[in-house]
């Protein structure tokens, strides 16, 4: 498995950075390649998803630890994926959200296509940095 964390500071209040995470039916506002997303019950969520030229549906379950702070999630159906949002409160009132996503890159590649090796982890780890841009002006125009 290969993993990637990156962060990215919001100017906005932790509650409502935290607020947003867990609206799934936003995240094809922010998320690349989402197209669709509904939660299903307390803890599921259910993403359709185009990539590498393929749509296909992806169930992911999705639970809080640390206070309100840390949201773990992980694919229960398509590629093998799982990683956790955390949210810091700054000193300035704004916040801090950093994440960590675990992926393993055969299977990616096999699911998504795309390049391979050092040019696949870079091209996911800038889709993430791309989707963590798009958070940060979806919450602040918000605001």
């Amino acid at each position: 498995m290969s993993v990637l964390e990156d962060q990215i500071e919001i100017g906005a209040a932790p509650e409502v950075v935290w607020d947003r995470l867990h609206e799934v039916s936003a995240y094809p506002q922010f998320v690349d390649g989402v197209r669709g997303a509904r939660r299903e019950g307390a803890h599921r969520a259910r993403l359709d998803i185009e990539a590498g030229g393929r749509r296909r549906g992806c169930d992911a379950e999705f639970s809080d630890r640390g206070g309100g702070r840390v949201m773990m999630w992980h694919t229960t159906e398509g590629p093998d994926l799982e990683g956790a949002f955390s949210v810091r409160q700054l000193a300035d009132g704004g916040t801090e959200v950093q994440v960590r996503v675990r992926y393993d890159p055969d299977r990616t590649r096999e699911e998504f296509g795309g390049p391979r090796g050092f040019a696949q982890s870079d091209a996911i780890h800038e889709m993430v940095h791309r989707d963590l841009e798009r958070l940060k002006a979806l919450v602040e125009r918000e605001r």
